[in-house]
């Protein structure tokens, strides 16, 4: 399984029990559809986790009838579900309805459902009567009665067209903001991602959606984690109070040692921006689900990083100790810069992580994959906690996710600008002939303390590099945005390609007035560093 393949098919989108008991259960599961119902909590599932942790992975993958596994795009997007059987439809004052994913395409792996009501489980039958087949040349009347499911789509009651939030396709999930749109994905667990063997992509392979209280405003669901590396409990309390929130309680219970653990990973897609034009042949100026990871330190400063399309694998880590926050965000929202009237990139949603307590040491990592194409989620961003993960063990996390236009938390709370823009160009100056290379860098600031009440206030750009020289700096009141632009040129040391870190953020006096706004610049080769000079100079 690859992240192209999520990304096609998704934008489409107690007591712990004895062993014995344990085993017995899921046995029941199994083999029973819709069999009696049993005494459910997040407590026993925790106790599921850690004794499947103890013993071999087995994986479903690829158990699927034939005529399932092999549906075309097409056959399978014509698959629909029947809303007259939409979970909870029956109740006036459920906040959600959910409706079930058919197996097929890039979803391989069956999922078992459950609906827990007053504390009791039990499994939702496969049932041919759930589901149009539409075009597929399916007929569910010869199909396995355990077939399974592959996951399942959150409605407002109101609304039972569009949904809200979806589970879909190995730990994967996504929800929306005010606008409805869909865009950058969530995963329950990140495993050696961008290393040098294959990525482990762990599967929920069953959940348990808890009936909502009466007049209640927040569904719950529950999910079972799997992979050869680790099992883990999950708990979902989703609400809709500005966009989308997910209150999130995860237990991991490692079978092997794990080098680099995601927690909380995000998955976006950056192609083109204003910063970066590598894929320059597409008519829209700007192709992007997300277009920087903001991160709120534990020492509580404001870093942001804008991605970019590399042209070759990159890899960042960035250092920290029980981080605040950090979420891949789409602050552009302005359709212009878009001219986008199908994907509507503009109201895609941004998410940020707030983790809840203290998560220790560790780095928030940033990968980002040379992308030609839109349907590839190029872009990965996730904790990854500086102590050795070994089997036998309990790693307890807890952290919100908000999917809503910009996070509830940013500079302004700090009175600090944040970023809104950076661009790229040629460096130089205009009207005199260039001698050498250098790369032009203007950055945009606004809000926080901007527009500056004494207009005799000296502002200063502080840059600092990792190599290189940088000239030519200014910063200087924007009054469009009202708002500060810097800019600089930086002049890289040789001929080489190896990346600078640049930081950068504007001051008056021992102020700051800004978040700190860094980059990773990998200077092209010798032979593509034009000058650019006109004949009259």
């Amino acid at each position: 399984m690859n992240r192209r393949d999520f990304l096609r098919g998704t934008s489409a989108l107690g007591l712990f029990l004895p062993f014995s008991s344990l085993v017995a259960a899921v046995e029941s599961q199994t083999g029973t559809i819709g069999g009696s119902r049993q005494s459910f909590d997040y407590a026993w599932l925790k106790g599921l986790a850690r004794n499947l942790s103890a013993q071999p992975h087995q994986s479903h993958e690829n158990e699927l009838p034939d005529e399932v596994a092999e549906l075309t795009w097409d056959e399978y997007q014509s698959i629909t579900y029947q809303r007259d059987h939409a979970l909870w439809k029956e109740q006036p004052d459920s906040p959600f309805q959910a409706q079930l994913f058919h197996l097929g395409l890039y979803f391989k792996t069956p999922v078992k459902i459950h609906e827990v009501i007053d504390g009791e489980a039990r499994e939702i039958a496969y049932d041919p009567d759930l589901f149009d087949y539409g075009k597929s040349g399916l007929d569910g009347e010869t199909l396995p009665e355990d077939l399974g499911f592959a996951g399942f789509r959150l409605h407002p009651k109101e609304d039972p067209k569009r949904d809200v939030a979806a589970f879909l396709g190995a730990s994967y999930f996504r929800a929306v903001g005010k606008t409805l749109q869909y865009g950058a994905s969530a995963r329950g667990l990140a495993i050696d991602t961008a290393m040098d063997r294959p990525e482990e992509f762990p599967d929920f392979t069953q959940f348990w959606l808890e009936r909502p209280a009466d007049s209640g405003e927040v569904v719950t669901v529950y999910a079972l984690l799997e992979s050869p590396s680790t099992t883990g409990a999950y708990r979902f309390d989703i609400s809709q109070p500005d966009g989308v929130l997910m209150d999130i309680d995860v237990a991991l219970y490692p079978r092997k040692p794990i080098e680099r653990l995601g927690i909380a990973p995000l998955t976006s897609m950056y192609m083109i921006g204003e910063n970066d034009r590598e894929a320059n042949y597409d008519w829209r100026p700007e192709i992007h689900d997300s277009d920087g990871l903001s991160m709120h330190t534990g020492h509580g400063e404001w870093l942001w990083r804008p991605l970019t399309n590399p042209r070759s694998i990159r890899f960042n880590a960035y250092h920290d100790q029980n981080p605040r926050g950090f979420g891949l965000l789409q602050r552009d929202h302005e359709f212009d810069h878009y001219q986008d009237d199908g994907a509507y990139y503009d109201q895609r949603p941004s998410i940020w992580i707030e983790p809840k307590g203290d998560w220790g040491s560790g780095a928030v990592q940033l990968v980002e994959i040379p992308t030609l194409d839109e349907t590839f989620d190029n872009i990965v961003a996730f904790w990854n906690p500086q102590t050795p993960v070994e089997p036998g063990e309990e790693l307890l996390y807890g952290y919100r996710i908000h999917w809503r236009e910009l996070p509830p938390f940013s500079p302004e709370t700090d009175n600090l600008a944040h970023c809104v823009d950076t661009r790229t160009g040629l460096g130089g100056v205009v009207g005199q002939r260039r001698e050498y290379y250098s790369c032009r860098f203007v950055v945009d600031f606004q809000g926080g303390p901007f527009p500056l009440e004494d207009d005799e206030t000296d502002v200063e750009a502080v840059i600092e590099t990792s190599a290189g020289r940088i000239e030519i700096t200014s910063a200087r009141p924007l009054e469009e945005i009202d708002g500060y632009r810097a800019r600089f040129d930086i002049v890289p040391p040789d001929d080489g390609t190896d990346p600078i870190n640049i930081r950068l953020y504007l001051r008056a006096g021992d102020r700051p007035l800004t978040e700190t706004w860094i980059y990773q610049w990998t200077p092209p080769p010798v032979e593509e560093r034009e000058l650019r000079n006109p004949g009259h100079l």
